[in-house]
């Protein structure tokens, strides 16, 4: 009946479990492009000498996708997990993506891109989390804002309800802002940081024991990510030069999905809300399945109350 899918769908939005992509732009980092000005001292000079040896080194170790961004919203991913960057030599109102070194696609490219596929897919939610801001002052600041507005317009979820998938197609919700920065703090189309429960650690038994400990701790206030990608060090790439952040990753993917399968969605104090993690296209896409696994499960729990 309409009352019992009502009461199926209508579930808060951070009681699903969503998954997500660390770094979402990792799949189109620019080699000819120079090391962040954030990035360390000693990088910077290295890069100004040895920009063949540097970049390709960085590509390496700072790629964590290889999926473009509508093959990951065909995929299933919900959440976009966006670090974004200004070149000091370039327009004001031009921003990239950023993690080491700078993206090939603009802010702008690939925004529009995601809102031509939220108007082809018009019952999907997708929460969208902007942070690092490297090289941005607060004009910049507005610029951005200006654009994400205007870009997906009436599909912003204000910050002021709670929503649930009923409320959002009801009001044609399909996107939440997540702006990591004070200067967001005057628009109620943008929400506040998403909390990452990130492990840094190359150990993904470590990475696991982090976030069993998160957990005993209790939910935070809303949404929050659980981060199952593993992080190397500068010991760590120089102990194993034949390998990258792809084979280290999936060296692990079976560990890290098993403890995907034990998790429990819901309210409750040690239940999961994102599950984030690298390279989730691998092995047919088992990951993002695991994670429509829990959601369906969620559903099946509120059916049989």
């Amino acid at each position: 009946s309409r009352n019992e899918k009502c009461h199926e769908i209508d579930i808060l939005i951070e009681n699903l479990p969503h998954f997500l992509l660390h770094d979402t732009m990792t799949y189109c980092l620019d080699e000819r492009s120079s090391v962040l000005k954030s990035s360390p001292r000693l990088l910077q000079v290295l890069d100004t000498w040895f920009p063949c040896i540097v970049r390709p080194c960085i590509i390496k170790w700072a790629t964590t996708q290889e999926d473009s961004i509508s093959n990951q919203l065909d995929l299933g991913i919900r959440f976009l997990d966006l670090r974004i960057a200004h070149k000091i030599k370039d327009p004001d109102k031009v921003f990239y993506f950023a993690h080491g070194i700078y993206s090939l696609l603009t802010v702008k490219e690939v925004l529009t891109e995601v809102a031509r596929w939220l108007d082809q897919h018009t019952k999907e939610v997708v929460i969208i989390a902007l942070s690092a801001f490297d090289g941005m002052n607060l004009d910049q600041h507005r610029d951005l804002i200006q654009f994400l507005i205007s870009t997906f317009d009436n599909k912003i979820c204000p910050n002021h309800i709670i929503p649930s998938l009923l409320q959002c197609w009801n009001h044609n919700y399909q996107v939440i802002l997540s702006y990591d920065d004070s200067s967001a703090s005057e628009y109620e189309e943008l929400w506040p940081q998403c909390e990452y429960w990130w492990a840094n650690t190359s150990d993904p038994k470590h990475v696991i024991s982090y976030l069993e400990e998160r957990k005993t701790e209790g939910r935070p206030g809303q949404f929050f990510a659980a981060g199952l990608n593993l992080t190397e060090d500068a010991k760590y790439v120089l102990s194993h030069p034949c390998q990258s952040l792809q084979s280290m990753t999936l060296s692990s993917y079976s560990l890290l999905l098993n403890w995907v399968k034990q998790q429990c969605p819901g309210l409750g104090k040690s239940c999961v809300n994102i599950i984030c993690a690298d390279f989730v296209g691998a092995f047919s896409n088992e990951f993002t399945q695991l994670v429509i696994g829990l959601n369906q499960t969620l559903l099946k729990k509120r059916r049989d109350l």
